[in-house]
């Protein structure tokens, strides 16, 4: 591997500055995250896309907010501009559970450090660099700030805030990928310094900067960038209101009109995934919040650039002898694309990355596997050639011209676009040939799986006969031993919310996991992703969640609650009570209790959770459930001429291909002594009708007993 100097990182210190001989800077960016110079950190992406046009690009990660500023003030006022990037992650997701309470670590800072940043570091970074260089353009990025460019609900505050600009005092958004974005405007700004712009600033020793006179009047008055939000007075919009423009009802009215907000994120969606969409406009306090269209998406030239770039790969060696747990997690990974066309109703990939697919070349891979494979502590495993989702890469629309006219937030929902063309052809070349370079043992794939797209009948045979080999491939190749897919739920109502395919063709990809694993020796796990408290979801969904997948098998541990976050779908009808597109009232479990009540569903294997399970089953009138969820009198049979369960309908049989031994998948968590355990159960109905009705016969001193005993208590 090659060995790296300081100099080989984009600078952080004034030090740092003069190794390179540098005087001054073009742009300084504040990061929330600690510096991985790497193209999955975002703010390492933006300083090595502008050096590459030839801007000095210096940046200062996880500056310290108390005190004097000093870390605001160490390098001085840029030439051009002050970005702030707050994180990979939005700061309160990275730093809270959806119950509120703090995380374990912070995944992005140095040994999981949670001192590192502050709550709503866009806000902070803004207006300290506001109140000590008040005259420089500040510019914000990441996807803290590209979710909160208009009217948006902030769960953490319990309330509709406006956008972020209104709130952080900075001159402008990039929102989404930010490549196109932040060259453009700096070559604006750059071409006026050289033009002598009537209001430019000078230096004391005469050094030409852009102040925010020159900045308004370059860009924000004068240019109107692509994918940049910005305020401005009624008379000052760029070519004034027309009739094109979206105009949303006003932040003022959102607050008191529930239903105008639902019906404002309803539009903001459908823009956010045209390709060619309209330009948005929000009234708020007088003024107006102008979001200009976004850039068509990348061509494959354009993301190549991106991601060829010099990286080191490596985190600043100031952090040396530190675990940065993001960076420990895809330090073997590579990216093959960007965009999701899933459009899942709690996701915000689309909303920040778009809906159309943006592939890397073949080229571009293999160059960074190449690149891994000179890592010194590389053993040979990639841990995953994915994406946003594992197997989006290539695909695209038949007749691109529809693509082009059309405005649904999902590809394949509620069923998959004509249209699309669902060949895996390329990724099967792509993992052919990673697997053959030099030094790579096995490539894995740790993305999620879209298996809906596995399991669609293309009307090309062809197609169906390649997607067919790739699932084989993928299973028996590429899976270290658990698949991760997310089903997120068994009810279809729920699911509709979602966006998300029929859990019956869960039920379908989990026969043809096991059908491979048996035919081929392998004992993998497929590990199924779930959520609680999704707007729409009862107790009730969630009780037969419980049994459907205990029938499969299953005990969940992969599962999470319902977490509200900026310009989703479900978080508009999760804080407004009405679905964006249809207006209708959706319920929503929001208080602990209703929330607690619906999680513990998850877990109806532990003994702790079974006597409230089965409280709170009577208590909505559905102690048919408890009967099958705690039934002692129907265990699972298995031996070793195959393994008897139940399918969806709760029928018992037993699978058709008894060439080899029974294979059980285990879920995380769970061991053949808690199943041996799980199969010992009651051998009496009457033992169960009694855990029932616990209260029966409570004076009889060996109910009591048997009561304790059941309810994990000596």
């Amino acid at each position: 591997m090659k060995d790296f100097r300081l100099t080989d990182w984009l600078p952080t210190t004034k030090k740092e500055m003069e190794l390179r001989g540098w005087d001054y800077v073009d742009v300084i960016l504040f990061s929330g995250d600690a510096y991985v110079d790497h193209p999955s950190f975002g703010a390492a992406v933006i300083g090595r896309v502008l050096e590459a046009e030839g801007y000095r690009v210096a940046i200062v990660p996880q500056p310290d907010w108390h005190g004097d500023f000093r870390d605001f003030k160490k390098l001085g006022r840029p030439r051009l501009w002050f970005g702030v990037a707050p994180g990979c992650m939005d700061s309160m997701v990275n730093k809270y559970t959806a119950n509120r309470r703090l995380r374990s670590e912070d995944a992005y800072s140095p040994d999981g450090r949670h001192d590192l940043r502050p709550e709503y570091p866009t806000i902070v970074y803004s207006q300290i660099l506001k109140r000590l260089y008040p005259d420089v353009p500040v510019i914000l990025g990441g996807i803290e700030a590209s979710l909160r460019r208009l009217t948006h609900y902030d769960y953490w505050q319990e309330r509709f805030r406006p956008s972020i600009l209104c709130d952080s005092g900075a001159d402008m958004i990039i929102y989404g990928m930010g490549e196109k974005a932040v060259v453009e405007i700096s070559n604006h700004l750059q071409m006026a310094i050289e033009d002598g712009n009537a209001h430019l600033d000078y230096a004391e020793d005469g050094t030409a900067r852009v102040g925010l006179k020159a900045f308004r009047d370059v860009i924000t008055h004068g240019h109107c960038v692509p994918q940049t939000v910005s305020i401005y007075n009624k008379e000052d919009i760029p070519g004034g209101i027309v009739a094109d423009d979206l105009i949303l009802h006003a932040h003022e009215t959102c607050l008191k009109d529930m239903k105008a907000q639902a019906e404002n994120f309803r539009h903001i969606e459908e823009e956010s995934n045209k390709y060619h969409a309209q330009r948005i406009i929000q009234p708020i306090g007088g003024r107006y919040v102008v979001v200009n269209p976004p850039y068509p998406p990348m061509t494959q030239d354009e993301i190549d650039h991106s991601f060829d770039l010099p990286y080191t790969r490596l985190p600043h060696p100031k952090y040396k002898g530190k675990r940065i747990p993001a960076y420990e997690m895809i330090k073997f990974s590579v990216n093959l694309h960007r965009g999701c066309f899933g459009g899942c109703a709690f996701c915000t990939i689309s909303a920040h990355q778009g809906k159309f697919i943006v592939n890397r070349s073949k080229e571009s891979i293999l160059k960074e596997v190449r690149q891994i494979t000179e890592m010194p502590d590389f053993k040979g495993n990639l841990s995953d050639l994915g994406g946003p989702s594992a197997n989006m890469y290539g695909m695209k629309g038949k007749n691109l011209k529809a693509c082009e006219r059309c405005k649904r937030p999902s590809c394949i929902h509620p069923e998959i676009c004509p249209n699309l063309n669902t060949d895996h052809t390329a990724l099967l070349d792509i993992y052919h040939a990673v697997d053959a370079l030099p030094g790579i043992k096995r490539s894995y794939i740790g993305s999620g799986v879209r298996y809906d797209l596995l399991l669609h009948d293309a009307k090309d045979a062809r197609i169906n006969q390649v997607n067919a080999e790739y699932t084989r491939e993928l299973i028996t190749r590429h899976v270290s031993g658990r698949l991760k897919v997310a089903p997120e739920h068994t009810s279809d109502r729920v699911l509709e919310l979602m966006r998300k395919p029929s859990f019956r063709q869960f039920g379908e990809f989990k026969d043809i996991f096991d059908r491979i694993n048996r035919e081929s020796g392998l004992r993998q796990q497929i590990i199924p992703y779930f959520i609680s408290s999704h707007p729409g979801c009862t107790e009730e969904d969630m009780a037969e969640l419980a049994v459907l997948t205990k029938r499969m098998d299953f005990q969940l541990e992969q599962v999470q609650d319902f977490t509200p976050t900026p310009m989703t779908v479900s978080t508009e009808a999760w804080a407004t009570g009405y679905h964006p597109y249809t207006l209708e009232p959706v319920y929503s479990a929001k208080s602990p209790r209703e929330k607690l009540a619906q999680r513990m569903f998850f877990f109806w294997y532990k003994p702790e959770e079974q006597q409230k399970i089965k409280a709170e089953l009577r208590r909505i009138g559905r102690t048919d459930l408890a009967d099958k969820l705690f039934d002692r009198t129907r265990p699972m049979e298995w031996n070793k001429k195959g393994n008897a369960h139940y399918d969806l309908e709760g029928r018992r049989h037993r699978p058709e291909d008894r060439s080899g031994h029974s294979r059980r998948t285990f879920s995380k968590g769970e061991n053949r002594e808690q199943a041996s355990a799980d199969r010992a159960c009651s051998k009496s109905a009457e033992r169960e009708r009694f855990l029932q009705n616990p209260r029966r016969e409570a004076g009889d001193g060996r109910n009591r007993a048997m009561r304790r005993r059941n309810s994990g208590k000596s």
